[in-house]
C-alpha cells in the first residue's frame, strides 16, 4: 500500500522492481546468488538463491508481476517464510516505506528476529519533493505552517532510520531516483568489509 506513492512517473514499487533487478545481476556477476521474496498482506512470490543461468529471468519474471495493493504487509509472513524456506545465512534487502516511528516501532520485534538470523538492510524512500519544500522560502504565515509539518515528515523518515541502527539492523534512506546506487553502494560495502 505505502509503495503506490508515485515520483516523475513511476510509483516507489516500480523503483523498488528497477533497482531488485539490478542488485539481482550484480549479485550473481559477483558470484553471489540472488532470489526474490515478494509479500504484502499475502505472499506474491518466493524464488529461492539458487545458481542456474536463467535466475534473473526467473527473477525478472517475478518482479514485473508485481503490484501494489491496498492490503497492509505482514511481516510476521514474511518472517515465517523466510525462517522456513532460508536456512543459510543472507543478505537481505528489505524496500518499504514506513511513514512514521510508529509504524516502524510495530515491526521491529520481526525486524530484529530476521537481522538476529541475516544480515538486513532496510530501505526506506525520502520524499525528495518534500525535502526540497520543507527547505524552500516561506512567503507567508500559511506557508510557515506548511513547511512545518513538511520538516517533521522529513524529521521522522531521519528517526526511522535511527530507531532501525539502534535496534542493529542497517538502513538506507534514500529518494526514488538514488536508489539503485546507494543500495549497490551498500552491497558493496558490506562485501568489502565481508560481512556477506
Amino acid at each position: 500500500r505505502t509503495m503506490q506513492m508515485s515520483f516523475h512517473g513511476m510509483t516507489l514499487l516500480d523503483y523498488a522492481i528497477n533497482t531488485a533487478l539490478v542488485m539481482s545481476n550484480i549479485a550473481m556477476l559477483k558470484h553471489d546468488i540472488a532470489g526474490l521474496i515478494t509479500f504484502n498482506d499475502t505472499l506474491r512470490s518466493v524464488i529461492l538463491p539458487r545458481r542456474e543461468s536463467h535466475q534473473l529471468q526467473t527473477i525478472m519474471e517475478g518482479l514485473y508481476r508485481q503490484q501494489t495493493s491496498f492490503g497492509e504487509s505482514d511481516y510476521q509472513l514474511l518472517y515465517a517464510t523466510i525462517k522456513r524456506r532460508i536456512t543459510q545465512r543472507s543478505l537481505l534487502m528489505l524496500y518499504c516505506n514506513f511513514e512514521n516511528i510508529n509504524a516502524l516501532k510495530r515491526q521491529i520485534p520481526v525486524l530484529q528476529s530476521l537481522a538476529q538470523h541475516h544480515l538486513l538492510v532496510v530501505i526506506i524512500f525520502e520524499n525528495s519533493q518534500l525535502v526540497d519544500y520543507s527547505i524552500s522560502t516561506a512567503n507567508d504565515l500559511e506557508e510557515i505552517y506548511a513547511k512545518t509539518i513538511a520538516q517533521k515528515f522529513v524529521v521522522e523518515k531521519y528517526l526511522i532510520v535511527r530507531s532501525l541502527e539502534t535496534h542493529g539492523i542497517h538502513a538506507i534512506l534514500t529518494s526514488p531516483e538514488k536508489l539503485t546506487i546507494d543500495t549497490l553502494n551498500k552491497y558493496l560495502e558490506l562485501k568489502a568489509r565481508s560481512l556477506i
